[in-house]
């Protein structure tokens, strides 16, 4: 007998399973008489919701069968006590525009709540916000909150004021909230985000960082700083955010993991003085040794990128130095890498580079770490046109750390290699396999250079342009800019007619950029755009020009229609996100 009612409900509940997903379905397209007839089937089952009853109510109101709707309402109410009820019958009659009877019912609803103070969640969310009477619904909130002060009502207020514009009165709600509810910090975050710019004189900008100040003047806590740290982050005002940051660190010096969080964002934002100073400021507070030497290793990376060759000296007596104090142990390997780098990169002294390395792995290492090792021997060695050595140091990577991302890594650089050699043919088959790498980077890359190989070998059966470039990419690699300029410019020159001259005039505007020649660049980009419209260059070349406008030239007007062309016209593009962004900045857009 058990067993028969556990089957009679199992099928019951089916039937009302299948019941539910036709009537939405139906509703859905529009078939509100048969959507009508399955909500029914529903309601006069075991076990109705509250969900069913107003899919009733809102597919008869959907035939504009208004009286139905009110009647059915009405012997609902008989049976379930239900404020929100009565905000749904309002509605209904507002719906006929019969403003006085809505009204009636709206007074009654809220009248509800000082009856029983429980009854502001029925009329609040579950009536007045549903039907997006937004006063009604902060009324019923605030009279919630005066009858039962442990109520906290904050966040709703805080959405409800946002959709109407009240941006002080909802700025002020989350912060309320967040107060109350400190673990809620980044939630919140990502809430008011919406609201402000990257523009510090935004009005809505202004308007959080006063709250904030007041707040931290009434009611001193490091949550205020927190959060004034994050809305200058949001500024790109890193400087500010430093103070904030020291601030805590002062009251709570517990950990340094946000300031060397906001070294990285300092060095993404290209605010390198900044990012100097924090890395100088985590080697000073810093009490162990594993935080001093990769506050070092960015500061001495930093160096490398902004110096000039008469500084170059110096750079290496600061890596010299670092040894002497931290040693060269398994420790200090990402520093001892760098290096070698430097030394071979910068400086040109490939063999005391490959030296440093070889003694570096003779060091009681991991296999990860030998792979980080042979990851840059293998580097200095295609530095030095040395490729089937190159490749020895990739291919034993592959070989002993099989499926990681570093071996993966490996595979590209060995796919790179062989391209820099001109064996388009093998270099391919690499990157076929890499399309489907779990590191994102990776793999973008691969399609990249695969796309470059594929769609310029078959132009010219000795590969003439496509060696060109291909070499050319080999002097960027060499850090040979002017070289790698003068022989893209041959290849512009001498293959015009070929699919190789966007991707040509896209890698000479980059190594202009590097060179800080903005005006040659953007001609290239101009060119792309101009001649290459259906190429898959077109919205890079977009974004870069309007980058180049925006950070640059100085021409923020010129940047907004770029940033709009790739709105509009290449909605799948990696720079998508990032040009609505931008391009609602310079259109003044008070909401992100």
């Amino acid at each position: 007998m058990r067993i028969f009612l556990i089957l009679c409900l199992f099928i019951s509940t089916n039937i009302f399973s299948q019941s539910d997903i036709l009537a939405r379905e139906y509703f859905k397209n529009g078939d509100f008489k048969k959507a009508l007839a399955e909500y029914k089937k529903i309601y006069e089952g075991p076990s109705t919701s509250l969900t069913n009853i107003n899919a009733i109510v809102e597919t008869h109101q959907q035939l504009e069968q208004y009286a139905e709707a009110e009647a059915f309402l009405l012997e609902v109410m008989e049976d379930i006590a239900y404020s929100g009820f009565l905000v749904d019958l309002g509605y209904n009659f507002q719906l006929q525009k019969d403003t006085v009877n809505a009204r009636l019912q709206y007074n009654k609803a809220l009248e509800s709540i000082d009856l029983r103070a429980s009854n502001v969640f029925s009329v609040a969310k579950g009536g007045f916000q549903n039907h997006s009477l937004l006063d009604e619904a902060i009324l019923a909130y605030e009279k919630g909150v005066a009858l039962n002060p442990k109520y906290n009502f904050d966040l709703q207020l805080a959405q409800l004021y946002g959709e109407q514009g009240k941006v002080e009165k909802m700025f002020t709600s989350y912060i309320d909230y967040v107060e109350a509810n400190p673990f809620t910090v980044n939630n919140i975050k990502r809430s008011i985000n919406d609201f402000i710019s990257e523009n510090s004189d935004n009005e809505n900008n202004i308007i959080f960082r006063k709250i904030l100040l007041k707040k931290a003047q009434q009611t001193p806590d490091l949550l205020w700083n927190e959060l004034l740290s994050w809305l200058f982050v949001q500024q790109k005002d890193i400087k500010k955010a430093f103070v904030q940051e020291k601030a805590i660190f002062n009251r709570q010096p517990e950990s340094l993991n946000r300031i060397a969080d906001l070294a990285v964002i300092a060095t993404n934002e290209k605010a390198y003085e900044t990012a100097k100073e924090i890395y100088t400021y985590l080697i000073e507070k810093a009490q162990d040794t594993g935080t001093k030497v990769s506050a070092n290793y960015h500061l001495l990376q930093l160096e490398e990128k902004v110096s000039s060759k008469e500084n170059y000296e110096a750079i290496e007596a600061k890596y010299l130095e670092l040894f002497e104090e931290f040693g060269s142990v398994s420790q200090t390997l990402k520093l001892q890498i760098a290096y070698a780098h430097f030394l071979a990169f910068y400086k040109n002294e490939t063999t005391k580079a490959t030296s440093f390395l070889e003694k570096s792995l003779k060091l009681s290492l991991t296999e990860f770490q030998k792979a980080e090792v042979k990851l840059e021997l293998g580097d200095i060695l295609v530095l030095q046109e040395k490729f089937n050595q190159a490749l020895i140091y990739y291919t034993q990577i592959q070989r002993s750390l099989k499926n990681s991302e570093i071996s993966q890594e490996a595979r590209y650089k060995v796919a790179k290699t062989s391209y820099y050699k001109g064996d388009f043919k093998w270099a391919e088959s690499q990157l076929k396999i890499l399309k489907a790498s779990t590191s994102q980077l990776i793999a973008n890359d691969a399609l990249d250079l695969k796309l470059l190989i594929t769609d310029n070998k078959y132009e010219d059966s000795l590969q003439t342009a496509l060696k060109l470039y291909a070499k050319a990419d080999l002097l960027a690699f060499q850090n040979r800019n002017d070289e790698a300029i003068s022989l893209l410019s041959k290849v512009l020159a001498a293959h015009k007619t070929e699919p190789i001259i966007a991707q040509a005039l896209y890698k000479q505007a980059e190594l202009f950029e590097g060179k800080q020649q903005f005006e040659k660049a953007e001609s290239n980009y101009k060119s792309i755009i101009e001649n290459y419209g259906e190429g898959i260059l077109i919205d890079n070349a977009l974004f870069k020009l309007a980058e180049l406008y925006m950070n640059y030239l100085e021409q923020p007007d010129k940047a907004k229609p770029l940033y709009e062309e790739i709105i509009f016209s290449h909605p799948d593009s990696i720079y998508f996100v990032e040009a609505r962004k931008k391009f609602r900045a310079l259109r003044g857009d008070a909401i992100n």
